[in-house]
């Protein structure tokens, strides 16, 4: 089900937005906002870009998406459910005790979920791992991981970084969701990782920067990426948390905080 029109990759965008929010605001618990921030990216990932079979999850020459950033699976429930791994309705059963769609991504019991994933920093390394095999085992597939930009202060992502330079992965993608905040504050105010794109690069990947909610310009940087030879992209996508709720942009208080009833109308009234 690949989407061909930017204005309909922009229509399936909203409905992700939605997604999130019936997640968030039924469980009460969740996070919102760096799932808001890379919704524009996984909606191009999902409905354009990674070569997948939602009636075959575990389809061996698939592309693989690893969510190195765990806690914001809202967002990628929301595209998997969208996408039809799974029913739409679900999403209101978000972290519930009995429910399968836990707080962060379970690869064993969730349809499209190619990795568990929420101890930050490891993502990329089993991303790296995908991207060796289908290296060894000669096939085509492509492999994606989107890491926060708080996360990124973790130092296995380098050692991770270092393998994929080593092995020439040049059949894997890292996005970096640089909404510049994290729990605790800004990422200078914790653990500056800037300059972002000269430290992927001095650990020997290809760099493209994009304005991450510009659906045409994360179309381009994909393919530009796809025909990148003999090395792995790093894709810094410039984002804003909470993106598309005019009241949760920006502010580091929604990282980790579900909308009460009133909150929750005013915001799905703004994505329509």
């Amino acid at each position: 089900m690949k989407l061909k029109e930017v204005s309909e990759i922009e229509n399936m965008a909203k409905e992700v937005r939605k997604g999130i929010l019936e997640a968030v605001y039924h469980a009460q618990s969740g996070h919102p906002g760096g799932s808001l921030s890379i919704a524009d990216i996984l909606t191009v990932l999902y409905f354009h870009e990674l070569n997948i079979d939602e009636n075959n999850p575990k389809w061996e020459e698939r592309d693989r998406l690893v969510l190195s950033k765990g806690h914001c699976s809202p967002a990628l429930y929301s595209c998997l459910a969208n996408r039809g791994f799974f029913p739409v309705e679900d999403l209101k059963t978000f972290r519930n005790i009995d429910s399968y769609l836990q707080g962060h991504p379970d690869m064993k019991k969730i349809p499209g979920v190619d990795m568990t994933t929420g101890s930050l920093g490891q993502g990329l390394s089993t991303a790296v791992g995908m991207a060796i095999a289908g290296k060894i085992d000669n096939k085509n597939y492509r492999v994606y991981s989107i890491l926060g930009d708080g996360e990124i202060e973790e130092g296995q992502i380098w050692e991770a970084c270092m393998s994929a330079n080593k092995y020439h992965l040049d059949n894997l993608c890292v996005i970096v969701d640089n909404n510049n905040l994290q729990i605790d504050g800004t990422v200078e105010e914790v653990m500056s990782p800037y300059p972002i794109d000269e430290k992927f690069r001095s650990f020997g990947f290809e760099i493209i920067k994009i304005d991450g909610h510009n659906i045409q310009e994360i179309l381009d940087a994909f393919d530009v990426a796809k025909h990148i030879k003999g090395k792995p992209v790093c894709i810094i996508a410039k984002t804003i948390k909470g993106k598309g709720i005019s009241f949760m942009e920006n502010q580091i208080g929604w990282h980790g905080k579900a909308p009460n009833e009133e909150q929750y109308k005013m915001a799905i009234e703004e994505i329509v």
